[in-house]
C-alpha cells in the first residue's frame, strides 16, 4: 500500500500571477495498491459523488501518465481518496491531484528511491498547465515558479513563522476556463510595471514582513478584469481590502484568500460571512509518500 499526502495551494497571491503559489495545512490523501483486472477509484468527501470511479479519475489518469513517463506498467490499480479541498474553489484540486497521482506511480514504479520532486515538477506542470499551483503542492512553503525551455522551475521559501491565511470559500464554483476567458490578451504597460514591483514586495511581506502583506498583494493584471465573475466574493474581496486586510483572490477564484498575522486572523475569522465558510490555516508541506 502506497499513501500520499497532498496540500491544498493558493495561486497568484494578488500580483504573483501564475508565478506565485502558497502550500496551505489543508490536505488530500490518497494510497494505492496494485490489483488484477480493471483500474476503480473509492472516493470519500468532498467531492465523492461527482468524481468518476473508473480510469477517468484525474489521480488514476496521473498515475497511468506517471507510469508511462517511467515506462512502468501495472495490470490495474485500486485507488483510494478521502478529500477535504473543495473543488472548483481556486484552491488547488486539480493541482492535488495530478500531483498526487504522479508521486503514486513515481513510488510504484521506484520503489524505495526517494521521490524526484524535479521530475515531478516537469510532468504536473505539463499535465496542469501552469506551474504555479503544482510548484507549491509539489514543495511545499511559499513558492516562485517559471517556465525555461518549455520545463518548470521552481524554488521553496520558507514563509514567516506568524503568517496565517484565512480562506473564505463561497458555496458557487468558478470553473478556471472560463475565469481565464475574461483576461484581456494585452494590459497596459504601466500596470505590468506595477504589478512587477508588488510581485517583488509579494516575496518579501511573506517570508519577512507580513505587516506589507496590504500593499505587497494589490494586482492589476487580473482579480478586476474577473471580478463580474467572482459576483459575492469579489464584493467581499474589496470590502476587506477597504478595511486594511489583504484580502486576493485564491487562484482563478472565487475563494478569497486573506493573508496576515495568525493571531490577526483568528479574530477575523469569527464573523459571520455571508455564503462564505471560513477556513484558517497556516503555510503547509508539499507532498508527502509513505509506504506500507
Amino acid at each position: 500500500m502506497i499513501t500520499v499526502r497532498v496540500p491544498a495551494t493558493a495561486a497568484n497571491l494578488g500580483p504573483g500571477f501564475d508565478a506565485c503559489g502558497l502550500a496551505l495545512d489543508w490536505y488530500d490523501e490518497m494510497s494505492v495498491e496494485q490489483i488484477e483486472g480493471d483500474h476503480r477509484a473509492e472516493v470519500t468527501g468532498e467531492g465523492a459523488d461527482e468524481v468518476p470511479a473508473d480510469a477517468s479519475h484525474l489521480v488514476i489518469k496521473s498515475i497511468l501518465q506517471g507510469l508511462d513517463s517511467l515506462q512502468a506498467t501495472v495490470s490495474g490499480v485500486l485507488l483510494r481518496t478521502h478529500n477535504t479541498i473543495p473543488h472548483g474553489r481556486g484552491l488547488g484540486s486539480s493541482a492535488a491531484a495530478i500531483v498526487g497521482g504522479l508521486a503514486l506511480a513515481h513510488a510504484l514504479a521506484r520503489p524505495g528511491v526517494d521521490l524526484d520532486r524535479q521530475w515531478l515538477l516537469e510532468q504536473s506542470a505539463a499535465a496542469e498547465g501552469h506551474p504555479d499551483n503544482v510548484a507549491a503542492t509539489v514543495r511545499g512553503g511559499f513558492t516562485i515558479a517559471w517556465t525555461d525551455d518549455a520545463a518548470a522551475t521552481a524554488v521553496s521559501l520558507a514563509p514567516h513563522p506568524d503568517l496565517g491565511v484565512l480562506a473564505l470559500v463561497p458555496d458557487h464554483l468558478l470553473p478556471t476556463e472560463r475565469a481565464r476567458s475574461m483576461l484581456p490578451s494585452t494590459v497596459p504597460h504601466a500596470d505590468a510595471a506595477a504589478t512587477a514591483g508588488r510581485a517583488a514586495l509579494l516575496t518579501h511581506a511573506v517570508t519577512t514582513d507580513p505587516d506589507l502583506l496590504l500593499a505587497a498583494t494589490r494586482d492589476w493584471l487580473h482579480q478586476t478584469q474577473r471580478g463580474p465573475a467572482l459576483g459575492e466574493s469579489y464584493s467581499l474581496l474589496t470590502e476587506l481590502r477597504r478595511e486594511g486586510w489583504a484580502a486576493v483572490v485564491s487562484g482563478a477564484g472565487p475563494t478569497v484568500l486573506v493573508l496576515g498575522r495568525h493571531e490577526a486572523l483568528r479574530d477575523l475569522a469569527g464573523r459571520r460571512f455571508h455564503r462564505h465558510r471560513a477556513h484558517l490555516h497556516v503555510p503547509g508541506s508539499g507532498v508527502r509518500v509513505r509506504t506500507g
